[in-house]
């Protein structure tokens, strides 16, 4: 059976929507008929017809609300697939109903409801799925919801301030380049072409400038072929782990990016066991959900590491700190945590000073690179100047 969405009128001329199971659109409209309403659409959303069409997508604002009013009808005594007709009828666009609707086909097809998000992840995120699998493991789904809920909120504030402090640095690489382009193109071939024809030596800078716009006029073209090249081997060889865990390790050995790398997979990390821990869920499960989402291989080995010492009996902060990588800062209080019987406390704690370690650091980096940014464009702009009007300055020199 597959799932429609439909459009009917009663007697009184009254217009009501609603999703409905049939076999077919004319099932459907029999069956409306039957109840006494006039089908004037209906639209399959979920099954063969529905999976040939473009799927819905639900943006970060739409799956936190989703996942708050999903808590909250589970708390409330529905079950999932009650839950997920409630939330496909008050969905605010076509697309969200679509995915709900396609959600709650697969679940009612015997599927488990992290391996139904997980057929979209445009919508659903690898973390959402580990997690909803996580709930549904221990039985504490609708606890984990509400606590996703609030990470999601969380993560979406820190992504909209970090984007925010991005803009201006990135405007000013794209202005650079393109500013610094026009003139090695059209500028200065015109300007400095008149000195070409000079008996009198042209200074070095001079010189440089005139070949670095030959260079780019000639070869711009195969230099840009290459770096396609080079990008698509690049991403071909980042499939491979051992490939990526080279480059990773070597990027979190770097001074700034290396720290903010590592601050974004912890936060990540901690956020995912407090989440998991405070609902209930066993630590062994809240790793295996913790070290699916850290995206750094050398971090993942850490935590597939931990893993098997816990799951031999040892303690979660000695098995962290046998390998360095995470910082000092959450193995501490991972300790103070299995000390004093309080770790989903202490691990919410982490959770939250490595977001706010993240954050500043982004806000710092991105106070440097303003000047920066603004100091090498300036620069590059006063050499150019600079070569063009040495020659200038050296004919006048000669005229006195």
């Amino acid at each position: 059976m597959s799932t429609f969405r439909y459009r009917a009128a009663d007697a009184a001329g009254i217009v009501s929507t609603g999703l409905q199971e049939a076999d077919s659109a004319r099932h459907l409209r029999g069956l409306l008929r039957e109840r006494g309403l006039l089908p004037l659409a209906v639209e399959e959303v979920s099954g063969a017809g529905a999976a040939r069409r473009h799927r819905g997508r639900l943006n970060a604002r739409a799956l936190y609300l989703l996942t708050q009013q999903w808590s909250s009808l589970l708390k409330a005594g529905l079950n999932v697939d009650a839950a997920l007709v409630a939330l496909a009828n008050q969905a605010e666009t076509p697309a969200q109903r679509d995915v709900l609707s396609e959600v709650r086909a697969e679940v009612r097809a015997g599927r488990t409801l992290a391996a139904a998000l997980a057929q979209h992840p445009r919508s659903f995120p690898p973390l959402y799925v580990a997690l909803v699998r996580a709930g549904e493991a221990a039985g504490e789904l609708a606890e984990v919801l509400s606590r996703l809920a609030d990470y999601l909120a969380d993560s979406d504030a820190l992504r909209r301030k970090t984007m925010e402090a991005l803009i201006y640095p990135a405007m000013m690489i794209t202005v650079a380049i393109a500013v610094v382009a026009a003139l090695l193109v059209y500028v200065v071939p015109q300007v400095v072409g008149v000195f070409e024809h000079q008996r009198q030596a042209l200074p070095l800078m001079t010189r440089a400038l005139i070949g670095l716009s030959h260079g780019v006029k000639v070869a711009g073209l195969p230099l840009l072929a290459l770096l396609a090249l080079a990008v698509a081997w690049w991403r071909r060889a980042w499939r491979g782990d051992a490939f990526r865990r080279r480059v990773e390790v070597r990027l979190l050995a770097l001074p700034v990016i290396g720290k903010l790398l590592c601050s974004a997979d912890t936060a990540r990390f901690a956020s995912t066991l407090a989440i998991l821990v405070r609902s209930g869920v066993p630590l062994l499960v809240a790793l295996e959900a913790g070290k699916a989402l850290v995206q750094r291989l050398p971090l993942k080995d850490i935590v597939d590491h931990a893993l098997r010492e816990v799951s031999a009996g040892k303690a979660l902060s000695r098995s962290l700190k046998r390998d360095k990588g995470f910082p000092p800062l959450l193995v501490q209080l991972i300790a103070s945590g299995e000390q004093s019987g309080q770790l989903p406390e202490m691990l919410a704690q982490a959770a939250r000073l490595e977001q706010m370690t993240l954050a500043h650091d982004v806000a710092v980096l991105t106070r440097l690179l303003e000047p920066a940014m603004i100091l090498l464009m300036g620069g590059m702009v006063l050499a150019i100047v600079l070569a063009i009007l040495q020659p200038v300055f050296d004919i006048n020199q000669l005229l006195h």
